[in-house]
């Protein structure tokens, strides 16, 4: 299992990467299972000057909740909660759940409500409306349990996490600095792999962000605030009306119910999701049905854009070797594509949305610049 010495160098990798201040609050979430580590974040918080709030629940308490509490309920945003919200400089979230599964039995129509109550939180939280938004993070906690619910060994997932977590910026960047340069002043792009991934996007004008695990001074000048860990990513949010083709991914888990999804087919037009020629091979009424909740929820935003294309982005930790249905460590894998459709407000694009869902390919993608006609990427290998 995880040693104390691991705890404290991701306890760490999150404090120091969120560039914290002197006198700032931060809110610290996570599974109960993940205590030891929720504390060394808040002395960590403590030691730069900041001031931590940490809340902790069972995965036994979440049931509780989804089983016996009214929809009515869960559908109203918290107050109290909604205030820390708004009062709070900086906001960390370590994996929630011990055992992924337990999500898998929570009723659609209780997690929509919850989805809907968290609107205004969210909107605050990446300044979809007034203000700048927070800092935040969101890290991945390896679990037996979870190791079961994906389907591999306990140290891979460790591994997967924990060293990915561990990858120093200075590495990542030689991969996201590359790619940008790359990149730079690009129009349109042609990506595809071989297993029939095959789409065009357009970046024209937006803003090239480089994931490398640290929100520094440039990055909150430029509003992109957030980290997920394990970091490593090139992502932008390409033109959310443009766009046309097929992406094929392998693995990726049901953003309402965690389902794992395989080997999902999409088709998009015009940089939106033709849901009725979206298909997969598991749990296929699982993901439309997830878009189509969203599409409701949306529907009171001036404009609905829950099945456009959000986010393109290009794996780039060299810790992470394989996609096992995790997205969070899956978006980072070396060779990989992946685009996320629903809100980009926070890191260059226009849209606000409750739904982000990434979808990446397999780790032999292809990039070519439609105007240069330059490789950018051959099957999987940064050029």
């Amino acid at each position: 299992m995880i040693t104390k010495e691991k705890i404290r160098k991701c306890a760490e990798a999150i404090v120091n990467g969120m560039n914290l201040k002197n006198g700032e609050a931060v809110i610290i979430r996570g599974g109960a299972h993940t205590q030891e580590l929720l504390e060394e974040i808040g002395i960590l918080c403590y030691h730069k000057g900041a001031h931590p709030l940490i809340m902790a629940t069972t995965d036994e308490y979440s049931a509780r909740v989804y089983d016996e509490i009214p929809e009515r309920t869960l559908r109203e945003t918290p107050k109290h909660y909604l205030a820390a919200i708004k009062e709070a400089d900086a906001y960390i979230t370590i994996e929630p759940f011990k055992d992924p599964t337990i999500q898998t039995k929570f009723p659609r129509e209780k997690i929509a409500a919850r989805t809907e109550a968290n609107i205004p939180i969210r909107k605050i939280l990446y300044g979809e409306d007034d203000g700048p938004g927070k800092k935040w993070t969101y890290a991945g906690w390896p679990t037996l349990e979870a190791a079961r619910f994906y389907g591999v060994e306990y140290e891979d997932l460790e591994r997967l996490i924990i060293d990915g977590i561990a990858v120093p910026a200075s590495n990542l960047r030689q991969n996201t600095s590359r790619l940008a340069e790359l990149l730079r002043g690009a129009d349109m792009l042609h990506i595809t792999d071989d297993k029939d991934t095959d789409f065009i996007c357009r970046i024209k004008g937006r803003r090239i962000n480089e994931d490398d695990g640290l929100v520094d001074e440039y990055d909150i000048r430029n509003g992109d605030l957030g980290n997920n860990l394990p970091a490593g990513e090139l992502f932008i949010a390409p033109h959310e009306t443009y766009g046309d083709g097929s992406l094929f991914c392998p693995v990726t888990i049901d953003r309402f119910t965690n389902k794992i999804i395989r080997n999902a087919m999409l088709h998009f037009k015009n940089g939106k999701l033709i849901l009725d020629e979206c298909t997969a091979e598991v749990n296929e009424d699982q993901m439309i049905d997830s878009f189509n909740r969203c599409l409701e929820i949306d529907s009171k935003e001036k404009e609905v854009r829950t099945t456009n294309i959000a986010e393109l982005g290009v794996g780039c930790n060299p810790a992470i070797d394989k996609a096992i249905g995790y997205i969070l460590t899956d978006e980072k894998l070396i060779g990989s594509v992946h685009l996320a459709f629903g809100s980009n407000l926070s890191y260059g694009g226009t849209s606000k949305s409750s739904m982000h869902w990434d979808f990446v390919t397999s780790p032999t993608a292809t990039i070519e610049r439609l105007d240069t006609k330059q490789k950018i990427m051959l099957h999987g290998a940064i050029m």
